[in-house]
């Protein structure tokens, strides 16, 4: 799971509402430390050409401070948390998550800001991963009423106002609503967990497999599986080893480490057929140091070696 870079998230809305980058970022921002930048859900989706996505389940290397009015799930780590009407979410570098739009009445607004952009000299002494709002293990969503809902979005088009203002400390007025907004959130009860067991194990399971598929096809020989341990799945995941195993043998009925044989195998396979790669090769992009440990492991599961497989009619 790569993380999600501010130039990703530019390209990835840009491609979207088929707009140019430099119409989404704000004026004067290379000028600052950091990066700032703030939008009206309404506003974005109009500019959509096509159906807005539903956001890609990952972690982003920025800060993200979202307004929601509107049905949906928010989904982070191996957690379901479903809002009704207006919530605000507070996702961190340090978590995976992604909204997902229950009907098509959305509204409300977001924020998008770097770490640097709050730095302690700016933001009053105050680190923000050390604020109960950021750390690991905390709950990012809130509920709010109609009323402070109603509150929020007059500070989020404060932040509007001034961003399209000429004022020279502009940034320093924005970063003292983004505070207010912080320490709001702090003051809020989070969102208890979606009493939905199923649909979060399905959900990991569905991104164990996805994870799974994306290291295959094996396209050369200098080509590598990086992940091979159920370890290595459950840290992209950021589950517990044993939780991913439980919740993909609930669902699938094999275990972790069965799927990824049996995904090794058939690749293993595929390689031997269909390419020339000598078999030190084959066995190095699929993860083996030794040439040695791919034949047992191979001849362990199909009851052959990868010599009698490539030659077999």
């Amino acid at each position: 799971m790569k993380k999600l870079t501010i130039d990703d998230f530019y390209k990835d809305t840009a491609e979207a509402t088929q707009e140019n980058v430099d119409n989404l970022l704000p004026p004067g921002i290379k000028k600052e430390i950091g990066h700032f930048n703030v939008f009206s859900v309404a506003d974005l989706v109009t500019r959509f050409k096509a159906d807005p996505q539903t956001m890609v389940y990952n972690q982003r290397e920025y800060y993200k401070i979202s307004l929601i009015r509107g049905k949906s799930l928010v989904e982070y780590a191996d957690k379901v948390i479903e809002v009704e009407k207006y919530a605000l979410l507070f996702a961190t570098p340090k978590i995976p998550y992604r909204w997902v739009p229950q009907n098509e009445d959305q509204k409300g607004y977001f924020c998008v800001f770097t770490g640097d952009f709050l730095l302690p000299s700016k933001s009053g002494g105050v680190v923000l991963d050390d604020l109960p709002l950021f750390r690991p293990g905390a709950c990012p969503v809130f509920q709010i009423s109609e009323s402070q809902a109603d509150n929020m979005v007059l500070i989020y088009k404060k932040m509007q106002e001034e961003m399209a203002s000429t004022y020279l400390y502009k940034y320093d007025m924005i970063r003292n609503f983004l505070m207010e907004m912080i320490h709001n959130g702090q003051k809020l009860e989070p969102l208890t967990t979606y009493n939905y067991t199923h649909n979060a194990s399905a959900r990991i399971s569905s991104l164990f497999l996805e994870l799974l598929e994306r290291q295959f096809p094996i396209a050369s020989p200098e080509q590598k599986v990086s992940l091979r341990t159920a370890k290595d799945y459950a840290d992209q995941l950021s589950v517990h080893s044993n939780h991913l195993n439980k919740v993909l043998k609930e669902n699938t009925g094999k275990t972790t480490t069965e799927h990824i044989t049996n995904r090794l195998i058939q690749e293993a396979k595929i390689l031997l057929k269909q390419t020339d790669w000598n078999i030190s090769e084959i066995a190095y992009s699929l993860g083996f140091e030794q040439l040695s440990h791919f034949s047992s492991f191979f001849k362990k599961q199909t009851q052959l070696t990868p010599v009698e497989i490539r030659t077999e009619l």
